[in-house]
């Protein structure tokens, strides 16, 4: 298995360093690092800091992702997931969690509130074209390969 290096930088020594939970894992927990518990109500957002800064290499990104156990049990997921963080982004980690749940849930220092995954990134070139090869599918989408 590759193994890449990630830089972080801890704002504070109390911030939890991201860590594999089990051998199997693919994503790195991540941490709220609040000076307050944060509610959030159900359909609302709140961007929570981690208190982590990275340096990841370029040709790399970091995905932030929901955690299964925060979804099924409380509705909170990450509105933008993954989330991505680029190579040349050098501020907070910062996640934005979405309340998707019936209750009001609450966010404590140094709780598990997302998952990181570290891929590869592969760069597109760009050709612009008169008109495209055709394929079987065509333009259909959304459904058009049908239910089951």
């Amino acid at each position: 298995m590759e193994k890449v290096l990630i830089k972080i930088q801890k704002a504070a020594p109390s911030v939890i360093i991201p860590q594999y939970e089990s051998e199997g894992a693919a994503g790195l927990d991540l941490r709220a690092f609040i000076d307050s518990d944060i509610t959030i109500a159900p359909f609302k957002r709140e961007k929570i800091p981690t208190g982590l800064f990275l340096e990841i290499p370029e040709g790399y990104e970091a995905q932030v992702r929901p955690r299964s156990g925060l979804a099924i049990k409380s509705g909170i997921t990450v509105l933008n997931s993954p989330g991505t963080i680029d190579s040349d982004y050098r501020g907070q980690l910062e996640v934005i969690l979405i309340n998707l749940g019936e209750q009001v849930v609450t966010i404590k220092n140094g709780d598990r509130i997302a998952q990181l995954v570290i891929s590869p990134v592969v760069r597109a070139q760009i050709l612009e074209v008169q008109a495209l090869s055709l394929s079987k599918r065509g333009s259909g989408g959304f459904g058009s390969t049908g239910d089951k």
